[in-house]
Formats: structure tokens, sequence, C-alpha cells
């Protein structure tokens, strides 16, 4: 029997550190770059391009396409056990790649897995076999759009457009916003984690580059002073804004 190559010297000169993501951009020796993310017991190694296994789905690049097409042939199909195992599959692929994406700063990509995600938890929720399985999957949804909405602003920080990405945590917020309310859990909005960071993250960018309160800000404002008027007409021009864009 041949001796099978290990992982020894990979895992040697790579140590894993449970309290940071360690991940980086590889060049394989056909030209093609991959990640590497380090876990506890050794290494996963994911596509840049296409599915992060790299693998197609009956003949389709994604189980979301495959999905996709099936809609389209038969509206009101509801998923079997076998279609719920491989949504599942994708969207723990992608979301190891999401996460590597906004680990390396690529935040134009952590973006794109982000709306695939989404996507893929459209159909999930519009051909879902049940309700229980349905929620297991829509209850991380404000994650995914916590994710969406970071890496879009940042990506919109490095093009030295401080202004478009407070418009963008301004957005996001939002959507999370509509989430906990379609939810009935809109008293534990302002005390979510996530939602306090996209709030740091907007109130830095206004000191740092001297911007005034956002039309998002202006509205909360208005609500929290009683101001339902003026809070009326924000919401207009919000929606005005979200209907262009």
């Amino acid at each position: 029997m041949g001796s099978s190559k290990g992982l020894d010297d990979v895992l040697d000169n790579w140590g894993f550190d449970p309290h940071a993501l360690a991940v980086r951009l590889v060049k394989e020796s056909d030209g093609r770059d991959v990640i590497q993310m380090r876990i506890d017991l050794g290494v996963l190694q994911m596509e840049t391009q296409g599915r992060p296994d790299g693998l197609a789905i009956e003949g389709f690049p994604t189980f979301l396409d495959r999905m996709l097409a099936i809609e389209e042939k038969s509206p009101d199909f509801a998923m079997d056990d076998d279609q719920c195992f491989e949504a599942d599959r994708e969207f723990l692929q992608y979301y190891h790649r999401r996460i590597s994406w906004l680990r390396l700063q690529h935040y134009h990509r952590a973006v794109e897995d982000a709306d695939h995600t989404l996507a893929l938890m459209d159909v999930c929720r519009d051909h879902s076999p049940d309700e229980e399985w349905s929620m297991s999957h829509e209850q991380y949804r404000p994650f995914v759009l916590f994710h969406r909405t970071q890496a879009a602003a940042l990506a919109a920080l490095d093009e030295t457009d401080a202004e478009k990405a407070i418009v963008i945590l301004d957005d996001g917020l939002e959507q999370i916003r509509d989430l906990f309310i379609e939810h009935e859990a809109e008293e534990e909005f302002e005390q979510d984690e996530m939602v306090l960071q996209l709030y740091r993250l907007r109130d830095s960018l206004c000191e740092e580059y001297g911007i005034g309160p956002s039309l998002q800000q202006q509205l909360d404002q208005a609500v929290k002073s009683e101001q339902y008027e003026l809070a009326a007409q924000l919401r207009d021009q919000l929606a005005k804004r979200q209907s262009r864009s």
C-alpha cells in the first residue's frame, strides 16, 4: 500500500488559535486561488469561484441554481428530505466562505456570498416542508443581513465613499428592524448585539468624516422625541430612496 500525504507540515506551521479566525488565500499548483481556514482538527479548503466545495449539483453550479430551475417548472413544489439536506450543506459552505471573505477584507465577495445565502433562504422559506424547518433557518436571516450590511458598508469605505457606507448601514438596519417586527420582537431590536455593532460603525464614520445625521438617525430622533409628523415625512423620504436603490 502506498503512503498517503499527511497534513503534519501544514498543521505544525499554522497553529490553531481558538480565539481568532485564521484564514488565508493560497495559490494551488494549477494557478487557482483557494481559501484555507484553520480549524481545531485541521484545515478547511474552499474554492473562490462557484460553490465552495467546487462541485456541481446535478449539472447546476450550485444547489440554489438547481432549486430555482425546479421552481420555474413546479412553482408549488415542497422540498423533500434530500433537498433539505443539500440546502443545509450549501448554507454551511457559504457561511464559512462568507466569514473568510470578511476576515480577508474582500468585502465585495462577502456581499456576493451573503446574497447567495439570502436567495437560498428565500427558496427554502417558499418551499419548506413544514413551518418548524422553515423557522430553524429564518432565525438566521438577521445574522446574514448583518454580515451583508457590514461587508457592503466596508466595501464602500474602501472606495472612500463614507456617505454611501452610512446609507448602506441605515438601509441594512431598517431591513433587520423589519424582520424583528415581522417576528414580533421589535422590543429586542435596540438591544441586539448585531444592531449595536452596526450603530457603532455608523456613529464612528459620522464622527470621523464629519457627516451629519442621516435620514434614519433623524427618523429615530423624531420618534424618540414624539415628533410624529416629522417622522412620517422622514419615513416617506426613506421609502423613496430605498425604492430607487
